[in-house]
């Protein structure tokens, strides 16, 4: 049992929790993938009865995610690691909130049949699957470049910086589908498709953002919930990281709780804060682990 007391950082208060305090306080949890339920090979211990036991108790359990690909994939990808699709409501992935954009925005401020680049891992093209595109194997042909995913366990800093650097002078426009800049593996924590995006930006290329911090894909997830109406809603956004979970879920208006797995899991409290400092956001509640 984890002992519950408050702290203050900056004039606010976080409470140092547990799943099993919260559990009863909230009507629906969205819940990050990566860090909270698995970290990058394999469920976390408790995560899956853990998901399991709100669900039974009545709570609806939307699975939120930066995954540059579309929910299917994330979906069929958590079955095979022991997780029921009975115990929630569906997995919503940035991936799939830019996926819906790109279908809009074909033949009004895309050109249907542009040339698209992608950049992804497993030659994952669920991105713009079933969708009036070509997808070129030469980046000095692309319209439009998508980082969806990085191969950072594959490739160096440098490939990349060499891959994108003459496309961003071009001003190439690139959508990044997946913003997280740390990734989960099994051998540890790399450099993430957000880190590739924010190196575009840095060479000087313009990019379009989706998934967490930003609010589209906090409102596609309140849509789907049936308590959506209650104003606020009573939600708590649980999740690892502090600039995408933490920062995005206070940005909705909604209740957070940062989780000890994941990228921050070897961080020290003081070196947690002055992260909370730099992305202005606190966390209403830490927690050790998605688990009972």
């Amino acid at each position: 049992m984890v002992a519950l007391c408050s702290q203050k950082l900056a004039g606010t208060m976080f409470e140092h929790s547990n799943l099993a305090h919260l559990a009863d306080q909230f009507d629906a949890f969205l819940i990050d993938q990566f860090g909270v339920l698995i970290d990058g090979g394999k469920a976390y211990g408790g995560a899956i009865a853990a998901l399991q036991k709100l669900r039974a108790s009545g709570k609806q359990n939307l699975l939120l995610s930066n995954s540059g690909k579309r929910s299917l994939p994330n979906e069929l990808r958590l079955t095979k690691l022991g997780f029921e699709r009975c115990n929630y409501e569906m997995v919503l992935t940035s991936g799939e909130v830019a996926y819906h954009e790109l279908s809009k925005s074909l033949g009004y401020s895309i050109t249907k049949g542009t040339s698209v680049f992608v950049i992804s891992r497993d030659a994952d093209h669920s991105c713009v699957e079933g969708l009036d595109i070509v997808v070129t194997s030469d980046i000095s042909e692309a319209s439009l470049i998508i980082i969806a995913e990085s191969q950072s366990d594959r490739f160096s800093e440098g490939h990349y910086e060499n891959l994108l650097g003459k496309a961003a002078a071009a001003n190439v426009p690139c959508w990044c589908t997946n913003p997280d800049r740390h990734m989960l593996t099994p051998q540890g924590t790399t450099f993430g498709a957000g880190w590739i995006a924010g190196l575009y930006e840095q060479l000087g290329g313009t990019v379009v953002w989706f998934g967490k911090p930003h609010l589209p894909i906090y409102h596609k997830a309140l849509e789907r919930l049936s308590i959506a109406q209650k104003t606020p809603p009573n939600v708590l956004c649980i999740g690892d990281s502090v600039e995408h979970d933490i920062a995005g879920g206070r940005g909705a208006g909604l209740k957070t709780a940062l989780v000890r797995t994941g990228i921050h899991k070897e961080m020290a409290l003081t070196d947690l804060e002055a992260l909370f400092r730099k992305y202005g956001a606190v966390p209403d509640y830490i927690i050790p682990a998605f688990a009972f």
